[in-house]
C-alpha cells in the first residue's frame, strides 16, 4: 500500500473487524419499481380521486354561479319593474310642465321597460347571456354604451341610497 498523506483514525473511518460491507447496488433488492405494481394503482386511485373532486367541485361552482344569475335576472326584474313605475308616474308631471307630447314619450319609456323586463323574466339565464353576447357582437360600440349607461344609472342609484342612509 502507498502512503497517500492520509491517516486515518481507524475507530472512526474504519467499519469494525467482521462487519461486512456490500456495495450500493444492492440496495434495491426486495423493493419493486413497477409502475403496474401496487403503487401504480395507488397513483392511479389518487389521479382519479382527484379528478372526481376537481369535477364535483366545478359542478358545485356552477351550481352556485347559476343560483346567484338567476338571483341577479329577478333582482333585475324587480328594478326595471320600479324603473318603469317610476316613468309612468312622472309622464303625468310632464304632461303638466311640458306638455302631452313629451309626456307621451315617457309613457312610452316606461312600456319599453316593462316589455324588457317581461322579456327577461320569460328566458332563463343561459338565453340571456346568449342574446347579450349576440348583441355585443352585432354592435359593439352600442354595448359598450349600454354598459356606460347602465353603469351611471347604478352609480346615481346608488350614490340616492347613501345618501338616503345619512340623513
Amino acid at each position: 500500500m502507498s502512503d497517500t498523506g492520509i491517516k486515518y483514525n481507524s475507530d472512526l473511518d474504519s467499519p469494525p473487524s467482521g462487519t461486512s460491507f456490500e456495495p450500493a447496488g444492492s440496495l434495491d433488492q426486495g423493493v419493486e419499481f413497477n409502475a403496474d405494481a401496487q403503487g401504480g394503482s395507488r397513483l392511479d386511485t389518487a389521479k382519479q380521486a382527484v379528478r372526481d373532486n376537481a369535477s364535483k367541485l366545478t359542478g358545485q361552482a356552477g351550481d352556485k354561479a347559476r343560483e346567484y344569475a338567476d338571483m341577479g335576472k329577478a333582482r333585475a326584474f324587480d328594478a326595471l319593474g320600479q324603473l318603469a313605475r317610476m316613468l309612468e308616474d312622472a309622464a303625468g308631471q310632464v304632461d303638466e310642465k311640458l306638455g302631452g307630447q313629451y309626456g307621451q314619450y315617457a309613457r312610452s319609456a316606461a312600456g319599453q321597460v316593462n316589455t324588457l323586463a317581461d322579456r327577461i323574466n320569460q328566458k332563463d339565464v343561459d338565453e340571456l347571456v346568449e342574446d347579450v353576447r349576440g348583441f355585443v357582437r352585432q354592435s359593439p360600440a352600442a354595448a359598450i354604451g349600454a354598459a356606460a349607461a347602465v353603469g351611471f344609472v347604478l352609480a346615481r342609484l346608488i350614490q340616492a341610497g347613501i345618501d338616503d342612509q345619512r340623513r
